[in-house]
This record gives structure tokens, sequence and C-alpha cells, in this order.
């Protein structure tokens, strides 16, 4: 076997493994946000009212349907005033938001309306 070959091979294995930790690593990102996710949703019901606080601001910034609906869940089960308010600011906003991107996102993304 020549140098090069050598370098080749050394270079090849080098990139092979690369690529398997990046791979890993994103497979763990993907687990921990998901794992995140649950927990956040589970702590909305917590009987604990600071655990039901961060769930609340941590839906907050991840508007989409599913969490409108959960929201909506959590105000007709909620019974702190102080929370109750926080969800309903929480659910204007995301409902506001979605709406805006239904109408952005329902167009054929040249400002008109597509003809069906």
């Amino acid at each position: 076997m020549g140098k090069r070959t050598i370098t080749a091979n050394r270079l090849l294995r080098t990139l092979g493994l690369t690529a398997a930790g990046v791979v890993a690593v994103s497979a763990l990102g993907v687990l921990l946000v998901r794992d995140q996710v649950h927990r956040h949703r589970r702590d909305l019901f917590s009987p604990r009212p600071l655990r039901r606080l961060a769930a609340l601001t941590y839906i907050g910034k991840h508007p989409d349907v599913e969490n409108a609906h959960l929201l909506r869940d959590f105000l007709s089960w909620e019974q702190e005033p102080m929370l109750r308010r926080r969800a309903a600011s929480i659910l204007g906003r995301m409902e506001r938001r979605l709406a805006g991107s239904e109408e952005a996102g329902g167009n054929s993304g040249n400002g008109q309306a597509a003809d069906w």
C-alpha cells in the first residue's frame, strides 16, 4: 500500500466517525427536545402553581393548533385567577399568530388567491 492509500483510508475513517458522531448527537438532541415538550405539557396540569406557570411560558413560545387546544382545556380546568389570566393572554396571542399564519400560508405564495 502506498502512502496515498493509507492517507485516504485515514481520511475516510475520520469522516465516517465524524458523520456518525453528528448523527448520534442529533438523535440525542431530538430525544431531549421531545422529552422537554412532554414534560412541560404534563406540568401544565401539575398541582404546583409555579410549574404550571413555567409550563405556560414554555407553551406560549411554541404556538401551534395542538397547544391552543391544550390551553383551552387548561383554562376550563385552572382555578388560580393569575394563571387563568396568563393562559388567556397567551391563548389570545397564539390564536392571532395562528390566524395570521393561516392567512399568509393559505394562498399560492404569490400574494394572490389560488383559483380552484
